[in-house]
């Protein structure tokens, strides 16, 4: 989890100085920007990427990013510490990580099928989600023993969800591939 929270922290950092440079310069075409699919500015410029409005001002989600994520590395370092943490607390976090998760699915299908281009940073950042989801998943049912059933307990402690994590990486691999993999390597 500490892993892919620093990668997703880092691309949150990224992916805000980007907003800013497009902030100073609205026709300056980013690094990442290989082609019409492969395109951050286009996902950029999208109402998506700033959803969050407040008092005449929005927010750009990669600024939300950096906060989370710090949240999530911190929470990493306290369990490799192996300080014991409230049940209460193992629970908010994992709900915080399903938060997470949800709304990195959510931008990433508004950015296949809605906005028709992706951006590569925010793949990482949603790959980096999925995998740290995961690995929190694992932790809070195999070390906090959330929720307390059997059948859960035996599924992580066999490691069925290795299994099941590697397929679901694979299966939104296909959606891309189906979806735009032509463009991106052709």
């Amino acid at each position: 989890m500490l892993i892919f929270s620093l990668i997703a922290l880092l691309v949150s950092l990224i992916l805000s100085a980007e907003t800013l440079q497009l902030a100073h310069n609205p026709k300056k075409l980013l690094d990442c920007d290989v082609n019409s699919v492969l395109s951050c500015s286009t996902v950029a410029e999208s109402w998506q990427s700033e959803i969050v409005k407040f008092n005449g001002l929005s927010y750009p989600n990669a600024f939300f990013g950096i906060a989370a994520e710090s949240v999530f590395v911190t929470i990493a370092v306290i369990g490799l510490a192996r300080i014991r943490i409230p049940r209460w607390f193992a629970a908010a976090t994992w709900f915080g990580g399903l938060f997470a998760l949800l709304y990195a699915y959510w931008l990433f299908t508004q950015s296949v099928f809605v906005i028709r281009a992706l951006c590569p940073w925010c793949l990482v950042l949603m790959f980096s989600t999925t995998i740290q989801f995961m690995a929190l998943s694992h932790a809070t049912a195999s070390v906090q023993h959330l929720p307390d059933r059997a059948g859960l307990k035996t599924y992580y402690r066999l490691n069925y969800d290795l299994m099941v994590d590697a397929v679901w990486i694979l299966f939104l691999i296909s959606i891309i591939m189906v979806k735009d993999g032509a463009a991106i390597f052709g």
